[in-house]
């Protein structure tokens, strides 16, 4: 019997070895922002054998075409015969008259650090595994391996979630998990913890790839460490991350661009601040948004994102909630952190909420249609002018106002968004069962009643309603105002080089220039007579007027001069600020609401 279980498990071992994809990635050129991709896929079938570029991105919701950077592909049977390729459109390559093994090889140029690409130079190779790796759909449950060949004289060193094999080579157990595994290789610094979770230790590893000092990775680590306990203490634990680890990938250097991309145990974080320029701040939200997708978004997943498809996107009507909710606790949880305060967090909302509810885009679309929007805006690439100024509020923004609204409601009630977080984490995160928008219609219902949840879901989801934020900040102390002396004309203007202002957005529908037949692309060559206020800002020239002035503005529009007459209206923006910036004091229920909502003491 002993003897029997021996030999089943070296067949099993056997079956599985020749069943494995391996990958090997080199970067001799990366000089150049080259890298070269060698792969072999044994123990095929089909004659025929379909090799992509993926078109989407993990943690993203729109078409990239990372095929456009792969070149020089070749293909070899097991003794190194050239085998036939040929391209049936721009996103494969159809590999023919093989021996049952393929060895593909390809050069991919590689230049922008975020979320969704990849880049190699003498820095790092920052690699997106979809902006990387062809694979073959018909193998998508087989077992991967790849091998980083990096470059010992820049001492870098491999950071990612996927588990180690031994040396520079890591395993993945299918092709979804190796597409939602982003790696970082240069020479960075690691700072790691560990915290409990059901008697055993999770360790949480900060990766930093910058060009500051270890005191400054140290500080900013500190941050790190509040804002994860600070996120633990919403939903009551950590998930259970695979492997028993969660990584930040952090790249802060100059050649990177800002951005953050939620995976299942780890996240990019990448921008051009380091430390030193500005990062120590402004790059600490990104952390804290990005983490908590690790409960919202990965575990705690909308349906409508499953099966992950490499092919075409995943249109989504909950990103209002998976990703709008994430940013509502995005700045709480800094302020909960002690990172920020009290005032700088409540100020801090006031650009947000006048973007969201000054905007003529409410008419159009409600958060589950901006939500459909995601294709076209996600770091969506076109050319051709969109007038998003009147159509589209960013489901981040629109859904982080409306948690902010459920969360002040439902206090008002006794209970707290931390508390229906958690439910909806316990119900579908923990047990990953992905959940409809009437799941979280229903969830709300039971934890608040089927009353308050319905009368939510209809007029803030399923509309487009304005709930009453002066009545729900007055619960917790804080003032919504609005400055009925302001002037405002409704689009901007800034100077074009030749003494000239063009107006650079379009005007909103509804004010007092879109009234007016002002476009964006407008040249103001004079106002009542005079010319464009030269150096100084068109918000400051504003400040002169009163409301219902009548601005005589001339301007050029294609050639030709014209003139329009734009009545000055009130300006439609509110300020948000604490009660105590008007020498207002909170009474003790408005003071005990605001330290629940933000534990403070």
């Amino acid at each position: 019997m002993k003897t029997y279980i021996f030999w089943f498990c070296l067949f099993t071992a056997s079956a599985i070895e020749a069943q494995t994809i391996s990958y090997e990635i080199s970067f001799e050129n990366a000089v150049h922002h080259e890298a070269r991709i060698n792969a072999n896929f044994p123990n095929l079938k089909n004659y025929t054998v379909a090799f992509r570029m993926s078109r989407t991105s993990p943690g993203r919701y729109a078409l990239h075409e990372f095929a456009k950077n792969v070149y020089d592909v070749k293909a070899t049977n097991h003794k190194g015969k050239p085998l036939t390729i040929s391209r049936p459109d721009p996103y494969q390559w159809l590999v023919s008259g093989h021996d049952g093994t393929i060895n593909l090889s390809y050069t991919l140029f590689a230049n922008r650090a975020d979320g969704t690409y990849s880049q190699v130079d003498e820095t790092h190779a920052h690699l997106n595994i979809p902006a990387t790796f062809m694979y073959a759909p018909q193998l998508h449950e087989r077992d991967i391996e790849i091998t980083f060949k990096v470059r010992k004289d820049l001492k870098w060193k491999v950071a990612t979630q996927l588990p180690l094999v031994s040396g520079t080579t890591y395993t993945a157990p299918n092709l979804s998990y190796f597409m939602d595994s982003p790696v970082e290789i240069s020479d960075y610094g690691l700072r790691e913890f560990e915290t409990p979770r059901n008697g055993k230790n999770q360790k949480i590893r900060f990766v930093l790839h910058h060009n500051g000092t270890d005191q400054q990775l140290d500080a900013y680590f500190e941050k790190v460490k509040k804002i994860v306990m600070a996120e633990k203490r919403v939903f009551g634990e950590l998930p259970d991350f695979d492997y028993g680890t969660y990584t930040f990938l952090a790249c802060y250097v100059a050649n990177a661009s800002g951005d953050g991309m939620e995976h299942r145990n780890s996240t990019v974080l990448t921008s051009s601040r380091g430390l030193a320029e500005g990062g120590m701040e402004g790059n600490i939200g990104t952390v804290s948004h990005e983490f908590f997708h690790a409960w919202n978004v990965e575990r705690i997943r909308p349906k409508s994102l499953e099966p992950f498809d490499f092919e075409k996107v995943n249109m989504s009507g909950a990103l209002w909630f998976a990703e709008g909710f994430t940013s509502y606790y995005t700045n709480l949880l800094l302020c909960r952190a002690g990172i920020i305060s009290p005032e700088k967090y409540v100020e801090g909302l006031t650009g947000t909420f006048n973007y969201v509810w000054n905007s003529p885009a409410r008419e159009l679309f409600n958060p589950i249609e901006m939500s459909y929007q995601a294709p076209f805006v996600d770091a969506a690439t076109s050319i051709d002018p969109m007038n998003r100024e009147n159509t589209f509020i960013s489901y981040y923004s629109y859904g982080s106002m409306l948690g902010l609204a459920l969360d002040l409601s439902l206090r008002q009630n006794d209970l707290n968004l931390d508390d229906f977080m958690t439910q909806v984490w316990q119900t579908y995160g923990k047990p990953e069962i992905p959940y409809t928008l009437l799941d979280l219609q229903k969830s709300l219902g039971q934890y608040a009643g089927n009353t308050f949840a319905d009368d939510f879901f209809d007029k803030y989801i399923y509309k487009s309603g304005m709930p009453n934020y002066k009545r729900l900040f007055e619960s917790v102390g804080v003032v919504l105002s609005q400055n009925i002396e302001e002037a405002y004309f409704g689009a901007s203007a800034s100077l074009n080089g030749d003494g000239n202002g063009t107006i650079v957005t379009h005007p909103k529908k509804g004010s007092p220039a879109y009234t007016a037949k002002l476009d964006n692309g407008d040249v103001i060559t004079g106002i009542n007579g005079s010319p464009f206020p030269d150096g100084q800002q068109f918000e400051t020239f504003l400040k002169r007027f009163a409301v219902g002035d009548t601005l005589s503005v001339e301007f050029e529009r294609f050639g030709v001069l014209k003139t329009a007459s734009v009545v000055l209206e009130q300006n439609p923006e509110y300020g948000i600020h604490l009660m105590e910036k008007f020498d207002e004091q909170p009474n003790p229920s408005q003071l005990n609401n605001r330290k629940a909502w933000l534990k403070i003491e």
